[in-house]
């Protein structure tokens, strides 16, 4: 099964070079006459192999190139779905050279416009407040929680926006952060600098500390050392465990349900397997990366503090996260007796080094009486 997917994943990738290639070289051609079709199948197929960044030999570029493949791919398609029409109905400008010609430079300009915004955006980091009332719970309203997740260390250009990241949070002056999962971006080994990066970590200040729960991209066969990294880096991790913040908050930590490549025997365990609310009144925060669940809680948590989606992180995926996801990003609550949601589009990106009609965030949370 799996030689059967990687087959069909390369003859899906081959035809689709072969289909750029061929429009780029006969809109090229139409200005160009020195365009040949060899190299621009050739160039077309090194942009592929280097967006997919085998054995992370193109990490500082390959999402760079990514953005590119796919903004020229989408823009290609799209330009010939949208002049069916008239090419069906054998208007005369069709059959011209320049019409082809032009309409390949509007795609190409609009390609570069668009990955330029894209990346220049990715490095923008926003903060996003939320107001939480928790009726009938403990008296919050001094404690200020920062919340982040999918900063994906270890991908494109990850460890060099690692201190703008920090900064954003400790600008914030948090009591406590929280961090919901996807710290790292599947290969502790694709971090190529893990004490720089500890070294910046640890100059987060907190009051009561730092606490991780572990998303899908927190797995693998480095397990190990991306937990050992967290902890030296001062970050507890809740690994289906809570604590009890300022013996106000209980903050709980959930283990992702579809780890990649598996949290090293570890499973997702019921929620009431390890956790009973201390008391009556004390609010109970959970972490959970992936808000694919959050319909199944009840009145055992009071707020879910969620990640994964990236609200799509480039257009047009956040109408298609909008139809995976309960909530996909931002605040929701389903029924009374549900608990409040609060999902991140992310500080971090994923794949594609860009963020096109998305943001990155650092978000805090403001309890409320």
């Amino acid at each position: 099964m799996f030689r059967l997917f990687i087959a069909l994943f390369f003859t899906v990738l081959g035809m689709t070079c072969l289909y750029l290639a061929f429009r780029l070289y006969r809109g090229l051609g139409s200005f160009f006459t020195g365009v040949r079709f060899w190299p621009v199948l050739a160039s077309v197929i090194a942009c592929a192999l280097i967006s997919m960044n085998i054995r992370h030999i193109f990490t500082p570029v390959s999402g760079y190139f990514m953005g590119l493949f796919f903004y020229l791919f989408l823009f290609t398609a799209v330009s010939d779905i949208m002049l069916l029409v008239p090419r069906l109905l054998r208007l005369p400008f069709t059959a011209h050279h320049l019409y082809r010609g032009c309409v390949m430079l509007a795609v190409l300009l609009l390609t570069v416009i668009t990955c330029i915004y894209g990346a220049l955006n990715a490095q923008r980091i926003y903060h996003v407040s939320y107001d939480i009332k928790l009726k009938g719970r403990g008296d919050l309203s001094r404690l200020n929680l920062v919340m982040i997740s999918d900063l994906h260390l270890g991908g494109t250009g990850s460890e060099g926006r690692l201190e703008k990241v920090v900064s954003a949070v400790n600008a914030l002056e948090p009591d406590v952060l929280c961090i919901a999962g996807d710290f790292f971006d599947n290969n502790f080994s694709a971090v190529r600098d893990p004490e720089s990066a500890l070294g910046v970590l640890r100059r987060i200040k907190t009051k009561y500390g730092i606490y991780a729960c572990l998303g899908n991209h927190d797995a693998g066969r480095t397990f190990g050392q991306m937990v050992d990294f967290l902890e030296r880096a001062g970050i507890q991790v809740l690994e289906d465990d809570y604590v009890l913040i300022d013996g106000r908050l209980a903050l709980v930590g959930r283990l992702d349900g579809r780890p990649i490549g598996g949290f090293g025997g570890l499973s997702r365990k019921a929620l009431s397997d390890f956790f009973v609310r201390p008391d009556g009144s004390m609010p109970v925060v959970v972490l959970d990366h992936d808000p694919k669940g959050v319909d199944g809680y009840g009145d055992e948590a009071d707020l879910v503090l969620c990640g994964h989606t990236h609200r799509g992180q480039v257009f047009p995926f956040p109408f298609i996260t909008r139809k995976m996801f309960p909530v996909d990003y931002g605040y929701y609550r389903k029924d009374d007796s549900s608990p409040q949601v609060v999902v991140s589009s992310g500080v971090g990106y994923w794949g594609m080094s860009m963020r096109v009609g998305t943001h990155c965030e650092v978000v805090s949370i403001q309890f409320v009486q």
